[in-house]
């Protein structure tokens, strides 16, 4: 099976058949897609004017939508190196047994579903790789009482998550599902007390 860097190839490949490039693109949403696979494509797509279903788009915005892609990948593989040095540390020390912020990578290792989006057509708007800085950048903070990606305070809790954990914290304002690491008790406590259909009769 191909890895990204094999797929990514096939990307730029300027002799390869357009439709191949564009699937070779979607499979590299096999390997690394930080809002699931829909979601993520779906976001390539709006950022570098790509219609979601042509089949021969312009190669130079499939080259563009890798790069984001493989700027984000790379942003998330230096967090992962430093955690999995961090567990070595810590397991070095005697600390065996992972915390819950631990069992949060653990689903993520890899990148795919970082942050993922419930509504694979609501998603942040900004680039990839700043997205995920602001979301290491929560992860290495203290909890807040925000969305670290949009700044957005509106957390409601969902119960029907389409993966595990299957029910979190769901941001209204950018899509994402908030690891629950990044908020404090009383945040994710008053989540659970909101519900989406009281924002909805409310707007």
């Amino acid at each position: 099976m191909a890895g990204f860097r094999s797929l990514a190839r096939q990307v730029r490949d300027p002799r390869g058949d357009l439709a191949l490039r564009r699937y070779s693109l979607r499979k590299c949403l096999e390997r690394f897609a930080p809002y699931g696979h829909r979601a993520t494509w779906d976001h390539l797509c709006a950022r570098h004017g790509i219609e979601p279903e042509d089949r021969s788009p312009d190669p130079a915005r499939l080259v563009r939508a890798l790069e984001e892609l493989e700027e984000a990948r790379d942003v998330w593989l230096g967090y992962e190196a430093g955690f999995a040095e961090r567990r070595r540390r810590e397991k070095h020390d005697g600390l065996r047994r992972p915390g819950s912020f631990d069992d949060w990578h653990r689903r993520t290792w890899g990148g795919n579903g970082v942050a993922p989006c419930e509504d694979p057509a609501v998603h942040p708007s900004a680039a990839l790789a700043e997205v995920l800085g602001w979301l290491i950048a929560a992860l290495e903070s203290e909890p807040g009482t925000a969305c670290p990606v949009c700044t957005e305070t509106g957390i409601v809790w969902r119960q029907d998550l389409d993966r595990a954990p299957w029910s979190g914290p769901v941001c209204t304002g950018c899509g994402i599902v908030v690891p629950r690491p990044v908020l404090t008790p009383g945040t994710l406590a008053r989540a659970r007390r909101i519900r989406p259909r009281d924002l909805a009769s409310a707007a």
